[in-house]
């Protein structure tokens, strides 16, 4: 998969927009005008301490001033430079994006007590193997994106950093934000940000040169950062783990569906294999999408019956869902460059909603248990009938369950198969 980096990179001087060369020049000329700078400061102060000693004082004083100012004004910015660099290598703002999924993942999975330092960490540790997995992506695809218009002025194809330098800086963010989450977290969290980075760049990125299940395979890299947030706080991953994942999953398909369909010449041209460029009429984009906003309806229902969240996030889940799904009915009416617009603007506004609602409307876990008490209590069963334990087996249940932030979390069979099938005897659930 890694290309030879001298090659590649004198490939890339003959192929670069002629209009950005300035950015490798100045770069160049950066340093050579620090350094000669700093040659002639020095000479002239040797020079003055020849000629007139009792004026060497003095005007050594004021030449070291002068050169400590112009180092400062030098290095802020070289700072300014670079911090430019790696902000633009690393997507910072889908980065932060991710950092967001697996920020809610945490808390999600906190139960009733939130470790706050520990989510710091956990957010820290995700951006930077973001950082490197986006580093990784765009020095696989600096050819490529030479050849597009939307992103022919990013660092590597305007030549303004080498590949070594972007290879250097993708290691050391990602190696850190590994060992960050190992340290601070556990190691699942770091064997699944490790394993999403690899898939990132070494399995999703190739393959949007070779077929167009790229999608799919993008989306569950989307999907694993708030399962890494879950697994962060809680320790283990369950089934009730899966809600978020599994909305972004869902959510990512006509978000980038209708991407595609937009940037359809952009993408024509990078030579990369997207749906939309085998679908000249779009139906079957539209189909994609539209099937993939149906598959979120359920979602909230599932976080209530759960008891993730109370039933208000039911109501504000569904009809989030409905409303993208009508924008992606639309788009299949009339399949468009305006309704395409109009789905992915509804993509971008249905997941900080539905986030938001999520740990807004989130039970901590004495509140979850309460209430698979008060559904076991309004199907008819009593508590020792659901879960034939004795007095302080039930004790020590409930204090397994108010203290699950720290511990395993079993999965919610015992009470949410229950709820659509009275008829059924309550299953038993023990943790051990």
């Amino acid at each position: 998969m890694w290309r030879n980096s001298l090659s590649f990179s004198s490939k890339l001087v003959s192929t670069a927009n002629p209009r950005n060369y300035n950015y490798a020049v100045g770069s160049s000329l950066f340093h050579s005008q620090f350094y000669s700078a700093a040659a002639s400061t020095t000479s002239f102060a040797s020079d003055s301490l020849k000629s007139d000693p009792s004026r060497a004082l003095g005007s050594s004083f004021l030449n070291t001033t002068s050169l400590s100012a112009f180092s400062a004004s030098k290095l802020k910015d070289a700072v300014k430079y670079y911090g430019r660099c790696y902000f633009e290598l690393s997507k910072a703002r889908l980065s932060l994006l991710v950092v967001a999924t697996s920020g809610t993942g945490y808390i999600l999975g906190s139960g009733s007590a939130i470790d706050f330092t520990g989510l710091c960490c956990t957010c820290a540790g995700t951006m930077m193997v973001a950082a490197s997995a986006n580093t990784l992506n765009q020095v696989y695809e600096i050819n490529n994106d030479a050849l597009m218009k939307r992103t022919r002025n990013r660092p590597l194809p305007s030549g303004r950093l080498t590949i070594p330098h972007a290879v250097t800086w993708a290691s050391c963010a990602g190696i850190a934000g590994t060992a960050l989450l190992a340290w601070k977290a556990n190691v699942l969290a770091a064997g699944l940000a490790a394993s999403n980075l690899v898939l990132y760049a070494f399995v999703y990125t190739p393959l949007k040169q070779m077929h167009p299940i790229n999608t799919w395979v993008g989306a569950i890299v989307g999907a694993i950062p708030p399962l890494l947030g879950w697994a962060a706080a809680a320790g283990d991953v369950s089934l009730t783990a899966m809600i978020l994942p599994a909305a972004l999953y869902f959510w990512q398909i006509p978000h980038f569906m209708a991407l595609a369909y937009l940037c359809r010449k952009d993408y024509a041209d990078g030579g990369f294999k997207m749906f939309s460029l085998a679908d000249a009429s779009g139906h079957r984009t539209a189909m994609v999408a539209l099937r993939n906003c149906l598959y979120l309806l359920p979602l909230g229902y599932l976080a209530y019956d759960w008891g993730i969240t109370s039933g208000w996030f039911c109501l504000e889940a569904t009809i989030l869902a409905l409303a993208i799904s009508g924008t992606a009915m639309s788009f299949c009416i009339d399949r468009t460059a305006k309704s395409a617009r109009r789905m992915f603007r509804a993509s971008l506004l249905y997941l900080p909603v539905f986030m938001s609602g999520l740990l807004f409307h989130r039970l901590p876990d004495n509140k979850q248990y309460q209430t698979a008490q008060n559904l076991l209590k309004s199907l008819g069963l009593s508590s020792s009938s659901a879960l034939p334990l004795d007095e302080t087996e039930q004790a020590n249940e409930q204090h397994k369950v108010q203290s699950r932030n720290t511990g395993a979390r079993g999965p919610p069979v015992a009470y949410a198969s229950v709820a659509p099938f009275p008829f059924l005897p309550a299953p038993t659930y023990v943790t051990h």
